[in-house]
């Protein structure tokens, strides 16, 4: 059953129909060969059952925050703040476009929005000034993936709903691998404009009064941050809530700035219910089938086949770690989590594993998975903001840092710590 369902999951991908289409088609399926069972008659309570809970209500709100932030022009601003500090730096302008990403996943946590919204900025930079398309593009693409690991971080709160674990445990799990992940980019960046200083366009220097001007527009994005995550350690409101504080701190800033008007919110609206429609849709898809496959036996199975491969379990980490890289090439980020997530959490805990740190090290695997081909989002966002090039141009400079992000593993399972030590105070 394990690879019929498999292969049939990559064969409904590749027809290009809609990921909570293909899930719901898999339950079915799932249920009509595998099960002794009708199981299509629990299709109702598991519909509920998943999208009742009022821990999904944070989903929306942080899309609305980022939306807003993104619509009414902060971008450009903390942008042009950021290029000011780093302009010095072999790379100059590439590391302004990983230090906007950065600052723009503490507050949108979506990879996706991210991206876009530093390529709308950055890319006509890239041309003007010089730099190699290539590396430059990859950095944008790779930057955008931060937003969903540094909290507050969508993924995150469905990989905490999905396998019953605190998510602010897990938003303090994921602060400490996102920073050292956007260092370790721009030390890669660094390196190699320095190697090859073709790469990295001209030499530019900004004076100490243009970079501290600059930090008014840095300012209420920390201030913002700080209020979000600070409100649910200090006990103040739940995720849920300090998201809805976010949007409305992220409306008065927007307002600040002269960019908050009717359109504004007309389009963030429809654009945060069209992101909620699409994320609740695979939510749902998900949960149909797993149900069909808990019932149908898969987990059994599973357990089963990696018992009779008499691996100890860091050989069994490799081997779902391997499973996780290579469904990323061909599987979307969103669905790989919850399709997988279900299944793979009770193995690994049972492993002696903690959840909260295997959260995080999903988090990177799917982060690596949005910019490699063939179904890396980020390179396809970042690709249509270019709007010209080929698409491996941004493939190739993303490569870089998809080494990153393996030594990144490597360090999470050689030092658990780095992701446990917050949550552990």
């Amino acid at each position: 059953m394990i690879f019929s369902v498999g292969g049939a999951l990559l064969g409904l991908l590749a027809l290009s129909l809609p990921v909570g289409v293909v899930l719901f088609l898999l339950g079915f399926g799932v249920d009509y060969f595998y099960s002794p069972f009708p199981l299509i008659r629990g299709l109702g309570e598991r519909v509920w059952s998943s999208s009742d809970s009022g821990l999904l209500i944070a989903i929306p709100f942080f899309v609305l925050l980022g939306e807003f932030l993104v619509r009414a022009g902060i971008a450009e601003r903390t942008y042009r703040a950021l290029d000011s500090w780093f302009s010095w730096l072999p790379g100059g302008l590439i590391h302004a476009n990983i230090g906007t990403a950065t600052m723009f996943s503490a507050t949108s946590g979506s990879s996706v929005a991210t991206a876009a919204t530093v390529a709308t900025v950055a890319m006509p930079q890239a041309e003007r000034l010089g730099y190699d398309q290539r590396l430059f593009a990859g950095a944008i693409a790779a930057g955008g993936t931060l937003g969903i690991m540094i909290p507050p971080s969508i993924n995150l709160i469905i990989y905490g709903f999905l396998t019953e674990t605190s998510i602010p445990r897990l938003f303090l799990a994921g602060l400490i691998p996102g920073l050292l992940l956007a260092i370790g980019f721009m030390v890669i960046t660094a390196i190699l404009c320095k190697l090859y200083p073709s790469l990295g366009g001209p030499s530019r220097s900004a004076s100490w009064g243009e970079r501290f001007s600059g930090l008014k527009h840095l300012v209420p994005l920390l201030a913002l941050f700080g209020v979000v995550i600070g409100s649910i350690y200090a006990g103040w409101a739940t995720p849920t809530e300090s998201a809805a504080i976010g949007v409305a701190m992220a409306a008065l800033i927007a307002t600040a700035n002269r960019g908050l008007t009717l359109k504004v919110i007309m389009d963030s609206l429809i654009g945060t219910v069209r992101t909620t429609a699409m994320v609740m849709f695979v939510i749902v898809g998900a949960y149909f089938l797993n149900y069909t496959l808990g019932a149908a036996g898969l987990g059994r199975e599973l357990t089963a086949l990696l018992d009779n491969l008499g691996l100890g379990p860091y050989q069994t980490l490799f081997v779902i770690i391997a499973l996780y890289i290579v469904l990323g090439f061909f599987i979307e980020t969103m669905a790989l989590m919850i399709a997988t997530i279900p299944i793979v959490v009770p193995v690994v805990v049972g492993l002696g594993f903690d959840p909260i740190w295997f959260g995080i090290l999903v988090i990177v695997l799917v982060e690596m998975a949005l910019i490699t081909p063939p179904v890396g989002l980020n390179l396809y966002v970042v690709q249509a903001a270019r709007a010209k090039g080929r698409f491996s141009d941004v493939m190739i400079g993303a490569f870089p840092y998809v080494v990153g992000m393996f030594i990144m593993i490597l360090a999470l399972i050689l030092f658990p710590q780095l992701a446990l030590f917050l949550p552990g105070l």
